[in-house]
């Protein structure tokens, strides 16, 4: 069993020796898979035609398609290939997340007339084991030895740039020094914490510690009411966690829709996470009770002593350490400056990822590798033009339930750029599938550009809305328009019926009386022939 105090004293070796919490089957075979202890690095294979830094979601994509294309490859990785999303952020969050719901499932049953006995044991353990036998089987598809398979050269150890095209490799098996005609820096981001008083003394989780959880904190204070802080403060306290989430401005989801967010506030009420938002002058102090936070909500003064406390308030990059200035390649506190090519300021390095997006999420890494295959491999006018990470049209989702997806501009965005746009919603209480699924609190809600049928932007609120927001996605980026949607045949009964509904408001409202009063002169004089 692993106790708080052995957490916090191994998380620094984590990153140090490839270590993951706790040491069972289902972790050293993740580890066998993206960081085996035995690993002898390759001797250089000359000069490379793409170094990479980082093996997260766009370094593991640059480096695998690079190689698919026949490039001779680099991949460097430090501590864990697949980076954060397979170790400590998508994988083993949504895993969490699908047991919590499983969990309010079983509690909620009366209202599908399924009783529960007294005495229904709950096992947080097994729902944490459950999680790291999932993660470390998906592992295989990160691990070095397939991309050794895929051609790729596959270094452990810490890369840093010495000069202008070439990066030394400092791992167990020696050092090697690499030189390149091009190279990625993929290095991604790591949790930030806010400078509050006490908190570093008490110490604290974050993604990147939580998931090696395996006792349920009985109470727990989570920072940050952003998509991290509210999907996991759900998930406890579904789990049975009483949870407080402390956010500094109002209400959740401060970069969302705001009826869309409210709509998940009071499913979370509901699954009993108290929310202080507004949250100023907050405090940290540990005491034999546990570690107390004392914080002014709303003119109230607050004072809630917890188990654990897990911030989640951003993602801060990691340039340190990896020689940037030696490289000629300029960052600030928001990561490497790239241009639209995805460019440093060393023509011959680029940048893909948290390391460089604003967008931190992995199909953003994903995209945003393929734009650096292009432009890095294939330069204009020798390949297929210059790709522009401008022209992505970028979806995401935060996966609470509801879940909040969204696509595009919000109206307010459209405002700021000067378009004028029509706003339709739709909601969910009057879809048949989500009525009877007992998931009809929700909506879609579109924005159209005024004199168009262009979608310029759409939000989903539904239990599936992650999936329902690429039929939006797919429509903006061909430039289908909303006529096209109205006219596709959407299968019933389904949720995603809710994405024609909104569409059809549109369509009704531009069906005028002057068009109706034609109609009706054309089919009286159909009837008099």
């Amino acid at each position: 069993m692993i106790t708080r105090a052995l957490e916090r004293t191994l998380s620094m070796r984590q990153h140090e020796e490839g270590l993951v919490l706790p040491d069972d089957e289902h972790n050293r075979m993740l580890v066998s898979n993206v960081h085996p202890s035995n690993w002898v690095n390759p001797e250089p294979a000359g000069r490379y035609n793409i170094v990479v830094i980082g093996a997260g979601t766009a370094g593991l994509i640059t480096a695998v398609v690079a190689a698919s294309l026949g490039a001779k490859v680099a991949l460097i990785e430090k501590h864990l290939m697949g980076g954060d999303c397979l170790n400590v952020g998508c994988v083993p969050s949504k895993g969490i997340i699908r047991a919590a719901r499983a969990w309010a499932d079983v509690r909620n049953a009366e209202e599908f007339g399924l009783h529960i006995p007294p005495g229904v044991k709950y096992d947080f353990g097994a729902v944490m084991a459950r999680m790291r036998k999932l993660r470390a089987q998906i592992s295989h598809n990160d691990s070095v030895h397939r991309y050794t398979k895929l051609g790729v050269d596959v270094y452990i150890g810490s890369g840093r740039f010495t000069g202008a095209d070439t990066i030394q490799v400092e791992g167990t098996s020696g050092n090697r020094t690499l030189i390149f005609a091009k190279a990625a820096v993929c290095t991604g981001a790591r949790a930030s914490a806010p400078a509050t008083s006490g908190l570093k003394e008490a110490g604290y989780l974050t993604n990147e510690t939580v998931f090696s959880l395996t006792e349920l904190p009985p109470r727990i204070g989570v920072i940050g009411a952003g998509p991290i802080g509210c999907e996991l403060a759900q998930s406890f306290a579904r789990f049975g966690s009483q949870v407080c989430l402390i956010e500094a401005i109002h209400g959740i989801l401060p970069n969302e829709d705001r009826d869309a967010a409210e709509i998940v506030e009071q499913q979370m009420l509901r699954d009993g996470v108290k929310l202080l938002c507004c949250g100023k002058d907050l405090k940290v102090n540990k005491t034999a009770g546990g570690k107390r936070l004392t914080v002014d909500s709303h003119d109230q003064q607050f004072d809630v002593t917890v188990d654990e406390i897990l911030v989640g308030v951003g993602r801060t990059p990691n340039v340190e350490g990896i020689g940037l200035e030696t490289g000629g390649v300029e960052y600030d506190k928001n990561g490497v400056k790239v241009n639209a090519r995805l460019q440093t300021t060393n023509p011959r390095i680029f940048a893909a990822g948290d390391i460089c997006s604003r967008y931190k999420f992995t199909h953003a890494a994903d995209a945003m590798a393929q734009i650096v295959i292009q432009n890095a491999l294939f330069p204009h006018p020798f390949g297929l033009g210059y790709a522009s990470v401008e022209s992505l049209i970028m979806p995401w989702c935060t996966f609470t339930e509801p879940e909040v997806a969204h696509v595009g501009m919000y109206e307010k965005d459209a405002k700021e750029k000067g378009i004028e746009v029509e706003t339709y919603t739709f909601k969910l209480d009057e879809v048949d599938r989500a009525i009877l699924d007992g998931e009809d609190e929700g909506f879609a809600r579109i924005h159209i550009q005024k004199g168009t049928d262009k979608i310029v932007g759409a939000t989903i609120v539904a239990a599936h809305a992650g999936d329902m927001i690429g039929e939006f996605s797919v429509a903006m980026k061909a430039g289908a328009g909303a006529k096209t949607i109205a006219g596709t045949i959407h299968p019933y009964p389904t949720q995603a019926e809710v994405n024609k509904k909104v569409v059809n408001l549109w369509r009704k409202a531009h069906f005028t009386p002057r068009t109706k009063a034609l109609l009706m002169k054309l089919f009286a004089w159909a009837r008099r022939r």
